[in-house]
């Protein structure tokens, strides 16, 4: 008898093992890549008969949707993460902004479908300035009064200098202003 999908997934989600394998100078803390994860992954192609891969999709507006793919030859299971586009990145071309873009979202989105938790990761809470500010954590009444705010006519950048604003979230109030 064949294990189901979800249960094959279910495997996976519980023993993967993912190292944080590269490492931030500037920010001077470990973090994982979406190479780390694919390569923990490995080991359980075979033994669960099951494959993996990412599709990507340009949405236009800088912004790049990564959907991690698990199957089994009949059966797909998806997960999908939605990243912008940094196009006032400094001190990199557009294709380096672009690659960026792309590697956080097939990171996210290979997180999501494996429940690989990075909110202890410094890479997911990386705060280069030295003053504390507080997170700015979506379905609160403070990411209610920034959208509002952002509809009137304040923009990310002023958001950013009150708040840490992470990837997702940054994208959530691009999408809703």
């Amino acid at each position: 008898m064949d294990i189901p999908l979800n249960n094959k997934l279910a495997i996976i989600q519980t023993e993967l093992k993912a190292k944080k394998s590269r490492f931030n100078a500037f920010g001077k803390y470990n973090f994982r890549s979406a190479e780390d994860i694919l390569e923990a992954i490995k080991p359980f192609l075979l033994k669960l008969n099951v494959s993996v891969w990412i599709e990507e999709k340009y949405l236009g507006e800088y912004i790049i949707q990564s959907t991690a793919i698990i199957s089994d030859g009949v059966q797909k299971i998806k997960a999908t993460a939605v990243v912008g586009v940094d196009s006032e990145q400094k001190g990199m071309q557009m294709p380096q902004r672009f690659g960026s873009a792309s590697s956080y979202g097939k990171k996210y989105s290979l997180g999501n479908l494996l429940l690989i938790d990075d909110t202890q990761d410094s890479d997911a809470l990386n705060n280069h300035d030295k003053t504390q500010k507080p997170t700015l954590v979506k379905n609160t009444p403070n990411y209610q009064k920034v959208v509002d705010a952002m509809k009137k006519g304040f923009n990310i950048e002023d958001v950013k200098k009150k708040y840490i604003v992470s990837h997702d979230v940054e994208l959530d109030l691009k999408l809703n202003k």
